[in-house]
């Protein structure tokens, strides 16, 4: 009788792929959870009320995608030597506000939206990340790479292989579409804001199926360009 080879084997091991993809659902979610609870404290500390709001990147799940692809390139980056606790905080630092300058630009690149605008801040860069909020991804690396990866990292390749394997290609399949439908919406939002009529049957799904009202709860601080101008 032939043994399966995948008896022993483990899921994601090491820094594979569908390990980091993982690692990207978790600094979603809990980047996602980070904003709301900030911004809960924040609504408070301005009008006196509890009022909670949704801070995503995607419209279907509790995802902030921004710290889900820090979190990837800080782990990916910052985990293939040993480094200095100083050195894993300066490295984050520099890379999470790489991250930020870029997805912020690409965003107003792809989508003529802004989610955030740093301009009037202290030692804004562009707008698009400040250094105080450099400092705040390098104590957030710090604790991803040092404390929270190593635990995030035994639970995964604790899964067992086949339901691993499943869990991945469905979860792939999932954000993907979520990301295009969530990103695709925004982009016709920012035309019908233009006064741009749908032109294609795509266009005009995704106005009746996500229209303002709608779009408005999970993307409630969401700026769109004049394209008048």
């Amino acid at each position: 009788m032939k043994r399966d080879k995948r008896v022993n084997e483990k899921f994601a091991e090491g820094l594979c792929f569908k390990k980091l993809f993982f690692i990207f659902l978790v600094g979603s979610v809990l980047g996602s959870l980070y904003e709301e609870i900030l911004c809960w404290f924040q609504n408070y500390a301005a009008n006196g009320t509890w009022v909670w709001s949704l801070r995503r990147g995607v419209i279907y799940g509790s995802f902030n995608v921004i710290y889900g692809f820090g979190a990837v390139i800080i782990i990916y980056f910052l985990l293939r030597k040993e480094r200095k606790w100083w050195q894993t905080f300066l490295y984050a630092a520099i890379l999470g506000g790489v991250v930020e300058y870029v997805v912020g630009w690409l965003q107003e690149v792809v989508t003529h939206t802004k989610s955030w605008d740093y301009s009037g801040y202290f030692l804004s860069i562009g707008g698009r990340t400040t250094v105080p909020f450099m400092v705040v991804w390098g104590f957030l690396g710090l604790v991803l790479v040092k404390w929270v990866y190593p635990l995030v990292s035994s639970w995964i390749e604790r899964i067992p292989v086949r339901v691993g394997d499943a869990l991945f290609v469905g979860l792939l399949v999932f954000m993907v579409c979520d990301m295009i439908i969530s990103w695709g919406a925004i982009v016709r939002q920012t035309l019908r804001h233009n006064d741009v009529p749908p032109f294609t049957p795509v266009g005009r799904f995704l106005d009746e199926c996500y229209p303002d009202s709608y779009l408005v709860k999970y993307f409630p601080n969401m700026e769109h360009e004049d394209l008048k101008k």
